[in-house]
């Protein structure tokens, strides 16, 4: 679907008076995150240094997740179990998934940190329902998108119910699996399975292959890992030297992602735009698939869905056209576990991939079993529709929406569960 040049200056706010659209910019005119934007080169060379710079980031990623891993098997002394009994609800770890993925407005960030808990030790069954609660918390940054329309009610109606369908779609997949996998455990059994063929001993070509790129990739990265870990242990006791490596990586992790996410969008913010523009319209599967190479590019559903809410906005593309966008989002957004997952070896890494296989098939699942069941699939749509005409007429629609979703439904969830166990 082709846009005219007035619609599009429109949609990403560009002047009016021959300034060029942001896939007609050289990209080396887009501001970049710190010290990127001081770099002494131009053209070429300076796409090469960026695209290396994001080699880099990826590299202290992996590192980052491995002193997680190393940091947390200190810190527990082997009782991850024990310590983390407090977790063992399902309840209280959805909770912490979400409200965890509110606070550093990223999935990625959360599931990769859990990826190295696990790696370390955290039972996977208290990491499951934290994996799924990451996919709800992920939704606040493009309802916070949805308030630069603000100004205009038709606009904001579509802006916030563009946002809004993230998180009905992604209320809706944890309504069904969360207690699907609390009785029945489906999600840690894939998740088993996957991490069986892909690192374990009987998995033939496919582990021989999986188990030679995660050593590679270990060998490059436990330099760095194991300099973190002896200098944390030469200065301290065990157990601080486990909570200040896992300090450590988290900060990391916070870091470099956002770091990847702002250089990939410099990098590839003409591509991106130009994908969204000819797929989202083209139907439904179409729709799926270039959410989730968008969110791979960029490596962040919230970017990918946030440049959705915009595109509502104007009314270029219907609620039904940005909504198989979103569910593409959640699936591409899983792939910086499983990089993560690859900063083990040996037994740990069965741990980390079963961890990251688990948020990648409940997303899969999530997109088939909604997309696939005909009373399922409008009702993301329906719930966004109507909370986008509540927000529309009265802000403090919008205030409730997200303090319930984010503070008290979490609270109510963890009292009721509370009572009854």
């Amino acid at each position: 679907m082709s846009l005219d040049n007035s619609t599009e200056r429109k949609i990403y706010g560009a002047s009016t008076n021959g300034a060029p659209l942001p896939e007609e910019q050289d990209t080396t005119t887009v501001q970049r995150p710190g010290l990127m934007a001081r770099l002494p080169f131009t053209g070429r060379t300076r796409k090469i240094v960026e695209w290396l710079s994001i080699v880099a980031a990826v590299y202290v990623l992996i590192t980052a997740v491995s002193v997680i891993g190393s940091g947390f098997g200190a810190a527990t002394g082997g009782q991850a179990q024990e310590i983390f009994a407090f977790a063992h609800n399902p309840v209280v770890g959805l909770v912490i998934g979400i409200l965890a993925t509110v606070l550093t407005q990223s999935s990625s960030t959360t599931t990769s940190i859990v990826v190295g808990l696990v790696a370390g030790g955290l039972p996977l069954e208290t990491a499951i329902p934290i994996l799924l609660g990451a996919n709800v918390g992920t939704t606040m940054t493009s309802t916070l998108v949805s308030l630069g329309a603000a100004g205009d009610r038709n606009q904001f109606r579509r802006a916030f119910s563009a946002a809004s369908v993230h998180d009905m779609y992604n209320l809706l997949s944890v309504a069904i699996f969360f207690p699907l996998e609390w009785m029945f455990g489906i999600l840690g059994r894939v998740g088993t399975w996957f991490a069986g063929i892909t690192t374990g001993a009987d998995g033939g070509i496919i582990a021989t292959v999986f188990t030679a790129l995660g050593n590679a990739v270990s060998a490059v990265t436990d330099p760095g890992a194991d300099m973190i870990e002896a200098g944390a242990l030469g200065v301290l006791p065990s157990v601080w030297a486990g909570i200040a490596m896992i300090i450590i990586g988290v900060a990391l992790i916070l870091l470099v992602i956002n770091f990847i996410s702002n250089m990939l969008k410099v990098l590839l913010v003409g591509n991106v735009e130009k994908m969204f523009h000819k797929a989202i319209g083209r139907g439904p599967i179409s729709g799926i698939f270039s959410g989730l190479l968008i969110t791979v590019m960029v490596q962040s559903s919230s970017t990918a869905t946030s440049l959705a809410v915009p595109l509502a906005a104007s009314g270029k593309f219907s609620l039904w056209q940005i909504y198989p966008f979103t569910v593409g989002a959640n699936i591409g957004t899983t792939m910086t576990a499983v990089i993560a997952a690859f900063a083990f070896s040996g037994g740990e890494a069965t741990a980390a991939m079963t961890a990251a296989a688990v948020h990648l098939f409940y997303n899969i699942f999530s997109a088939l079993t909604i997309f696939l069941i005909p009373f399922l699939r409008p009702l993301p749509v329906r719930g966004a529709t109507w909370i986008g005409a509540l927000g529309a007429r009265n802000k403090i629609y919008v205030v409730a929406w997200l303090a319930g979703l984010f503070v008290v439904l979490p609270a109510l969830l963890i009292g009721i569960t509370a009572l009854f166990s």
